[in-house]
């Protein structure tokens, strides 16, 4: 007997939002295939876990499918290991091809033999938040509960909100997802606010310094670690420019505010083709509420060259000092995965 195995970001199956690492884009998801097969390999990697199942086309030759999911360290919460399938195992499954026709899909479900069901989804409410603190180093994430009013993942998130100018929208209209354009594929992260936006998987770690000089902020998506200068330099000069960009900080009252400029170019930094450029800019802050459990956190971002407006959000993070800090260790064999 088969039971369904639902991954995140599995449509239809799950009141859950659909969180995936990378974008839907070049994926049809109004479209279904349901076919089944043998497991070839299961690559246990990040950014991408892929199930390879070889099937049979209508002439009976095989062909065999790479199933996309989310990342190693989202499964491995949920149970899963490398050895979760195995070569031989007899599986049905269902996926959202790709748009190009090739056999590659973001897969929605898999149903095993022996009457198995996984889940990548939390199955249970998590428990409530005790734990308080009086100072924001530590480890944060959001309350995944919350993740229903962010709309299609970290790419819907990001189509809601950004306001595009012209030249934003032409960039987008050019960009192929499936292809090395993508940043992703050479395991090129995304930076602020992108570490905020992803904090319904991925933790972020506040350290501050005893010398009160720097704090550092770092997070489990792509390992990208910051350094906030709180010793009240202005930002470099407009050539100098890094990926994470450059980051001063100060207090104003309990409230830490991050303000982060010279960011070197990126072809994707919100997943849906928009760039950014040398005029992005954001400031960020974090201030404790509700005794030290929480942490309110906002950003601002804009950049004119690409975005008509500047785009505004805050959410509330739990402080979670139990959890463990998790590497992303991309792999760039998974990372390229998807590329044609």
């Amino acid at each position: 007997m088969f039971r369904y195995l639902v991954f995140l970001g599995a449509a239809g199956l799950t009141a859950a939002p659909a969180w995936s690492h990378h974008s839907d884009a070049g994926m049809d998801m109004n479209s279904t295939v349901a076919l089944e097969g043998t497991v070839t390999e299961l690559r246990f990697r990040n950014p991408h876990v892929y199930v390879l199942v070889e099937t049979t086309d209508a002439s009976g030759e095989p062909v065999e499918w790479s199933l996309e999911t989310s990342g190693a360290n989202n499964l491995a919460r949920r149970g899963w290991t490398r050895d979760t399938l195995r070569p031989g195992d007899r599986v049905a499954f269902r996926a959202h091809p790709a748009v190009d026709g090739r056999a590659y899909g973001k897969l929605n479900s898999i149903d095993m033999e022996g009457g198995l069901r996984l889940m990548t989804v939390a199955s249970a409410p998590e428990a409530p938040v005790t734990a308080g603190t009086t100072t924001l180093a530590g480890k944060w994430r959001a309350d995944r509960a919350s993740l229903s009013s962010y709309p299609g993942g970290f790419d819907g998130f990001f189509h809601a909100h950004l306001k595009l100018t012209p030249q934003g929208a032409a960039a987008q209209a050019r960009y192929d997802p499936l292809s090395a354009e993508n940043p992703e594929s050479t395991c090129i992260g995304r930076p602020t606010p992108a570490a905020l936006v992803s904090t319904g998987l991925f933790k972020l770690e506040f350290q501050i310094n005893e010398d009160e000089d720097t704090i550092v902020i770092r997070s489990e998506f792509f390992d990208e670690e910051r350094t906030i200068h709180m010793d009240g330099r202005a930002h470099p000069d407009a050539d100098q420019r890094f990926a994470t960009g450059y980051s001063v900080g100060r207090w104003e009252g309990d409230t830490l505010v991050i303000d982060t400029t010279n960011f070197t170019d990126h072809r994707s930094p919100y997943q849906i083709g928009v760039p950014s450029g040398a005029q992005k800019h954001v400031v960020e802050r974090y201030r404790l509420i509700e005794n030290g459990t929480r942490m309110l956190a906002e950003f601002m971002l804009e950049d004119p060259e690409y975005i008509s407006e500047p785009m505004t959000h805050q959410r509330e993070l739990m402080y979670v000092p139990h959890e463990e800090m998790v590497r992303h260790n991309c792999d760039p064999q998974a990372a390229s995965g998807f590329v044609r």
